[in-house]
């Protein structure tokens, strides 16, 4: 669990970094002006203090490595810097910051446009092989349709990342975004073909055509993202982004002076009560299924079809993440998140007695499995934005 836009320079502090530790996360990408290299630094020593880990994204150097210039030997393609300038500039950042425990690795880009892909491939395989033992990092644009697909393929192909990241922030004033379950198949699918693992940042600030989430929605947002089997959930924002930055930014887990908004609360309850350890259930397990049970399924997704081990389906809309392991064992995990952020609901999934010997659902609290009496079908009550996950015996 990572935030994006941490405290500014003036309040990276030991207090502010320990408020995000006590929220459940576990790292944070750099951004609100830590964008030199001694701030960063001191940034790192903080975050060390209250055991969190940094992605750089914010590196002067990095930046002119793999965002502001195209690497290429040809002497003749404007604004470029050749592979071995390439080189340097990343072994000059690495030597700022590899004495630090807390140092993760760099974010190479962000949102970087389609025609950077090429440079910025070049990017990920010198860092790569300057820094094997740190993360190389990029995020992608939100999309959808078959351009999408296939930048996001080349992205892959090319690039090589240890995870497929993206954003895409569905809670608009009006309404839900229309496009946001297919953009997730098409990160989905070529995550799995690329056998790397999906992340993607939720929505956790307001700005223009945004609304400020409720606890129901931050979760449905998780929830969702969790069945359509992301493994890295990052927040955008966790600091209210400055005014001067535009697209007028208003609160997020924290307003602009640092005081914590409902949201702080509300993320710290789910981080620490359901996303760490459901996540650490799913973690290891492969995607097999995420599909949309209960009612018209968002264009470019998938409906329910009855299978090997999901028979049927009845009640509330819901989307039902079906996971594997990665070795041949028949066991299978169901995550039944509701469709629904502003409503509860209660959906039953009925189960395929050729193959379900038992049903167990899991308990957060305890991290351990309760075996249900009825193996023949599972019913799910779930709250707004909620979602349940179940072991499936075979």
């Amino acid at each position: 669990m990572g935030v994006f836009w941490p405290p500014p320079p003036y309040q990276t502090t030991v207090e502010r970094y320990g408020e995000i530790r006590t929220a459940g996360f576990n790292f944070v990408i750099t951004g609100n002006y830590v964008d030199d290299q001694a701030i960063i630094r001191h940034t790192l020593a903080i975050a060390e203090q209250v055991g969190l880990k940094v992605l750089v994204s914010s590196d002067p150097d990095v930046q002119n490595m793999a965002r502001r210039f195209t690497i290429s030997d040809d002497r003749s393609v404007p604004m470029s810097i050749t592979t071995a300038d390439a080189r340097t500039l990343l072994t000059n950042a690495l030597n700022q910051y590899r004495g630090f425990e807390s140092f993760a690795g760099f974010s190479l880009g962000d949102e970087l446009p389609e025609a950077q892909v090429p440079s910025l491939g070049k990017a990920f395989a010198i860092a790569r092989e300057q820094a094997p033992t740190y993360t190389p990092y990029s995020n992608l644009v939100p999309g959808n349709g078959d351009g999408y697909r296939a930048m996001v393929r080349r992205y892959v192909d090319l690039c090589h990342p240890p995870m497929l990241s993206y954003d895409r922030y569905p809670l608009l004033t009006s309404g839900e975004d229309p496009g946001y379950f297919e953009n997730w198949a098409i990160i989905r699918s070529e995550a799995l073909r690329a056998n790397i693992p999906s992340w993607v940042f939720v929505q956790s600030v307001e700005y223009s055509g945004h609304r400020f989430p409720t606890q129901a929605e931050l979760l449905w947002n998780i929830n969702t993202s969790l069945a359509y089997g992301c493994k890295g959930i990052q927040y955008f924002t966790y600091w209210q982004p400055d005014p001067a930055r535009g697209e007028n930014f208003g609160r997020a887990l924290t307003t602009l002076d640092g005081t914590h908004t409902p949201l702080y609360d509300a993320a710290k309850t789910i981080n620490t009560s359901w996303l760490r350890q459901v996540g650490a259930e799913l973690k290891p397990l492969v995607s097999e299924l995420a599909v949309h049970a209960n009612h018209t399924p968002p264009p470019g997704t998938a409906g329910f079809t009855p299978g090997t081990y999901l028979s049927g389906t009845a009640g509330s809309p819901a989307v039902l993440g079906l996971f594997r392991p990665t070795d041949a064992a028949k066991t299978r995990w169901l995550l039944i998140a509701n469709r629904q952020s502003g409503a509860s609901g209660t959906t039953t999934v009925s189960l395929n007695q050729a193959t379900v010997t038992k049903v167990s659902v899991f308990d957060p609290a305890t991290r351990a499995y309760t075996a249900q009496a009825d193996k023949t079908k599972i019913v799910a009550t779930l709250a707004p934005g909620a979602a349940a996950l179940y072991r499936l015996d075979a």
